[in-house]
């Protein structure tokens, strides 16, 4: 399999931490997995065109990435971070819609 393929094949914040031999506690992963996976994928799409091609930095770049949007939420915590809409809306007594197509892992 290519390492786009193993990728398809993860579904948790635990998957790809473990894919990547990242070493990581279990409990913040537990409470912030849905938006350490978004980090991740906000900073993937940062790297965008610098990305390079070559399978083995690939995987280097995104082994650094993943333990970066990890440890976004070991040093801090989801409402800090603001990764979602909802977290970033100037007021909490605010009401809002966040549809499906707005939420990316």
């Amino acid at each position: 399999m290519s390492f786009e393929e193993d990728l398809e094949e993860l579904e948790s914040a635990e998957d790809f931490l473990q894919y990547f031999q990242l070493e990581y506690i279990p409990s913040v992963v537990h409470v912030n997995r849905l938006h350490i996976l978004q980090r991740f994928h906000d900073y993937l799409q940062k790297a965008g065109d610098d990305m390079p091609e070559n399978e083995p930095a690939k995987r280097a770049v995104y082994s650094k990435l993943l333990m970066r949007a990890y440890q976004d939420f070991v040093e801090s915590d989801a409402q800090t971070e603001k990764v979602f809409k909802v977290f970033s809306m100037a007021e909490a007594s605010q009401t809002a819609f966040v549809s499906l197509s707005d939420i990316k892992t």
